[in-house]
């Protein structure tokens, strides 16, 4: 009797551990994120952790469509550009990458990075250069694709930018791997966004200041002697929002009391994050309203 009781307890112990596998295994991926959810109320699992692994599992059912910057919205420029008119695009926008089209904007022929382009005035010692020999190779993607299959497949190419297209093979947007990226782990802060213990308005030249959309509308008041009014909104970003009239994407750009050009620099779908703001001078708002006149 005594050594058939430890077989009887192994047998035991087998069936629970199948019992338990049987449990706590997940069947799908929502048996899993509830379990991952279970782990975090216990603090096995903390908060940002739980929300990374929430979002790497749910890129596979992101298509590109999804979040993608859309056509309107993308900086291009064109092959018959002149070299200065071709550098002041780039250093007034706040992108590193530029699709290069021929003669429409379905038709895309390269990809011009600003890193080149410096290099190549540094290296020459002036601002004359021949775009098509910078450009780099265009990724094409369909609209459905997934973001977890276009991940591995920018990382695997060595890419950090893809076109959109749809179904008769017009460019419908643009995607970059930041923002696959930002579906797994949260807006990633970049050079033009202002520390949680910065100022919420900052002057970068005479002109440009990048503000916080949370910047309370009685301190952008105080600060630029304008009057706007904070009965129905308390935040710069939320008077900026009411004015377009719908949520703006990342490069959205709008004029306030003809002098004030707001462009967002960054969003997501559920509300504005950061503002650049452009003063313009007294002389062109007078010339504005004489024009209006």
């Amino acid at each position: 009797m005594a050594e058939g009781r430890p077989r009887r307890i192994d047998k035991q112990l087998s069936w629970a551990r199948r019992l338990s596998k049987l449990l706590l295994e997940p069947k799908d991926r929502g048996q899993l994120i509830t379990l991952l959810r279970n782990a975090s109320e216990r603090h096995i699992l903390d908060t940002e952790a739980l929300s990374i692994v929430e979002g790497a599992l749910n890129i596979s059912q992101i298509e590109a469509r999804d979040i993608m910057t859309p056509r309107s919205q993308v900086v291009m420029i064109s092959r018959d550009a002149s070299p200065v008119e071709i550098l002041k695009l780039v250093t007034a926008t706040p992108h590193s990458r530029f699709p290069v089209i021929d003669d429409d904007r379905d038709n895309v022929i390269g990809i011009l990075l600003a890193k080149d382009l410096l290099s190549v005035i540094v290296r020459n010692g002036d601002f004359d250069f021949d775009l098509q020999a910078l450009l780099r190779p265009v990724v094409f993607i369909p609209e459905t694709k997934r973001l977890n299959i276009l991940l591995r497949e920018l990382r695997t190419r060595r890419n950090h930018m893809a076109i959109v297209v749809d179904e008769y093979g017009g460019v419908a947007g643009m995607i970059t791997i930041e923002n696959v990226l930002e579906q797994i782990v949260g807006d990633i802060e970049d050079e033009h966004d202002v520390d949680n213990d910065d100022d919420p308005i900052q002057q970068r030249n005479e002109s440009t200041y990048i503000i916080k959309a949370l910047t309370m509308v009685d301190v952008f008041n105080a600060y630029f002697g304008t009057e706007w009014s904070d009965d129905d909104f308390d935040t710069v970003g939320g008077h900026v929002v009411n004015k377009f009239g719908h949520l703006p994407g990342r490069g959205e750009q709008i004029t306030i009391d003809d002098r004030y050009e707001f462009t967002v620099l960054r969003a997501d779908k559920r509300r504005v994050h950061l503002l650049r703001m452009v003063v313009k001078p007294d002389e062109a708002v007078s010339d504005s309203e004489a024009g209006n006149d």
